[in-house]
């Protein structure tokens, strides 16, 4: 083989080498966005749930002493997030405010009772427990009613069942895509070295010292094709950390970090196997097919 013939093949080589990373960097960029996405959709609907609560309507004979007493017990309850004591003048103060004219002056009193409104941890925003939190609420001797918005929680409850079906089906198909683009770009390569496969089999090797070279570099590949789609989306945590912290955040560092062990683990893995069956296929197959 002529010197020229040499650096050709070689340039070849360092240019499917190259393209093969980039496709799987790629293919594992998009896997990693669809995991930040799952990531902050469980979060969005989390912070939708954990806003929806109980709005306790006090008596108004009540002592201040049982009513500190009954929001010091609710706020140990496994239910409960938060809570917050609305005084009888804070709420006409609100009021006052939204209907944008003093009532109480044109009725001579203030109607309104005092409440404490009730945030409630996301695993209890359903309507089974939501039914068994208002009877629990409405057994206080201070409480004289129990608001919430059933209506709304159902609406909310279904439209994330929705929207969580709709992402795992397309993370299904995102996945599936995935590997069969990482599986094709690894046949390809390896399809270029099927002459190479065969001879090291004319000359005695076997499949096990065959296959060693391959597999090693698969994992180089799937190493480095990773370094690059983790890079990138660690890139578009902190742009998005930074210009749009009010909309995503990602101040769980553990989770983040799973997430590029995850990205990473689907590269080597997805290399690997795609690699060990194309280099199988060549091990097996005669001689006058390589030619077709």
């Amino acid at each position: 083989m002529s010197k020229t013939e040499t650096k050709l093949s070689k340039r070849r080589l360092r240019s499917s080498y190259f393209t093969s990373i980039v496709s799987i960097s790629l293919v594992l960029f998009m896997l990693g966005l669809m995991g930040l996405l799952i990531l902050n959709a469980k979060k969005l609907s989390n912070h939708v749930k954990e806003n929806v609560g109980f709005s306790v309507i006090l008596k108004n004979d009540v002592k201040e002493v049982d009513m500190i007493r009954m929001q010091k017990n609710l706020d140990a309850s496994d239910f409960v997030k938060s809570t917050e004591f609305i005084t009888k003048e804070r709420a006409a103060q609100d009021l006052e405010k939204d209907l944008g004219e003093d009532f109480i002056s044109f009725l001579g009193y203030n109607p309104l009772l005092s409440s404490i409104d009730i945030k409630l941890n996301a695993n209890y925003a359903n309507n089974d427990s939501l039914s068994v939190i208002e009877k629990r609420l409405r057994t206080y001797t201070p409480v004289k009613e129990v608001f919430y918005q059933k209506n709304l929680i159902n609406l909310i409850n279904e439209n994330i069942k929705r929207i969580g079906l709709i992402i795992l089906l397309f993370s299904i198909l995102l996945l599936s895509i995935s590997i069969a683009l990482i599986n094709n770009t690894i046949r390809l390569t390896i399809y270029s070295k099927r002459f190479l496969i065969n001879t090291m089999q004319l000359v005695g090797a076997t499949h096990r010292f065959i296959r060693g070279p391959f597999l090693g570099r698969s994992i180089v590949q799937g190493v480095i094709s990773a370094i690059i789609a983790v890079s990138i989306l660690s890139a578009i945590i902190y742009f998005v950390q930074k210009e749009l912290s009010g909309l995503m955040l990602f101040k769980e560092i553990d989770i983040i970090a799973i997430l590029f062990f995850s990205v990473m683990f689907l590269g080597i893995i997805i290399a690997m196997l795609s690699t060990f069956i194309s280099v199988n296929k060549y091990l097996r197959i005669k001689t006058d097919d390589l030619y077709y």
